[in-house]
């Protein structure tokens, strides 16, 4: 089959070439691959900034989303059959989106929203499911409660503000002067222009943030936390729970934990909680999303679209951070 994958890490990496079709346990389902999305995962992956925690082979086929058409399935398979429209994003251990087929197991799949076609679903899974157990399996955001969430413009944040209005949540989110106006058509209450505001200066007694960017974020944002709040961060540093929660080796326990310290004890000081959360694949979870997408509560946003030729392009573009929304690449 065609995919593009990559041969070692490195930030220029990537080839479009044939590789071995996937093989297909008891409790997998063959999906062909109509469309995948790009995400900053899969930029870290491919420089190996994971691969401590997700040690890879090669050649390695890159894509944490997918969205296509069952073509045959595993024989303890009960939920999926051929020429089911389903999306995921599929186990960690186990990616390979860029690619005309792959073996996902069926706990990870669910039927495509009928809203959406094979190009908008895909950009749904990971950014969504990141954006869903933040907000509700984790924080258990409640109605009237008060969220941040930073990057509203991005690929998880535009979908976690949607979410997040739709639990009833007062929303606040920074993004770039030319986004106030779109963020506020999205649900924002509250739309920081981080070019022009210090968020840490204009919010206070907030129930939630969800952190994407960096360590400097991170640490201003305890600031406007009420006593008891709770700081989820999805882009580090990682703790010695997640690496427990992983199996990782003791001595990356140790390391984890030596790395979140600082923001641990600043949090602690403060009254709140801090939480480094990694998203994982969960085909139940996206089932209760694809409700929300059908009956309206939740969109996609898509920047720009490229063929599976292009998958390169489309990495070097998300890698500028500018992208409103998802960047969608299509396979068939």
């Amino acid at each position: 089959m065609k995919a593009f994958f990559i041969d070692h890490y490195g930030k220029q990496n990537g080839t479009i070439g044939e590789v071995p079709d996937p093989a297909v346990g008891v409790h997998d389902v063959l999906v062909q691959v109509h469309a995948t999305s790009v995400n900053p995962l899969d930029s870290k992956i491919r420089t190996g900034e994971f691969k401590l925690i997700l040690p890879y082979s090669f050649p390695l086929v890159l894509g944490n989303d997918l969205a296509g058409v069952v073509v045959r399935t595993g024989s303890a398979v009960k939920r999926f059959k051929p020429g089911d429209e389903v999306y995921a994003r599929p186990p960690e251990d186990r990616i390979g989106t860029f690619a005309e087929l792959i073996a996902v197991n069926e706990n990870a799949l669910a039927l495509k929203p009928t809203r959406l076609d094979m190009a908008e679903a895909a950009c749904i899974p990971l950014a969504a499911l990141t954006a869903w157990q933040v907000l509700v399996e984790t924080a258990r955001l409640k109605k009237g409660q008060k969220v941040l969430i930073h990057a509203g413009s991005g690929g998880v944040g535009t979908l976690a503000v949607q979410l997040a209005k739709h639990l009833g949540a007062y929303v606040a989110t920074t993004t770039s002067t030319a986004n106030v106006q779109w963020m506020k058509t999205l649900g924002a209450d509250v739309v920081i222009d981080y070019t022009q505001q210090h968020f840490e200066h204009e919010l206070h007694d907030y129930d939630v943030v969800l952190n994407s960017l960096g360590n400097d974020v991170l640490e201003k944002s305890i600031e406007v936390l009420k006593p008891g709040g709770q700081l989820i961060s999805i882009s580090g540093p990682p703790t010695a729970q997640f690496a427990q929660e992983q199996g990782l080796p003791w001595w990356l326990r140790a390391v984890m934990r030596l790395l979140s310290r600082r923001i641990r004890s600043k949090a602690r000081k403060r009254g709140v909680r801090y939480t480094f959360l990694f998203m994982r694949a969960n085909g139940a979870q996206l089932q209760e999303i694809t409700a929300l997408i059908d009956a309206g509560a939740i969109k996609p946003v898509i920047d720009r679209t490229f063929p599976v030729e292009s998958a390169a392009d489309a990495l070097r573009y998300v890698e500028q951070g500018r992208s409103k929304g998802k960047v969608s690449i299509t396979i068939k």
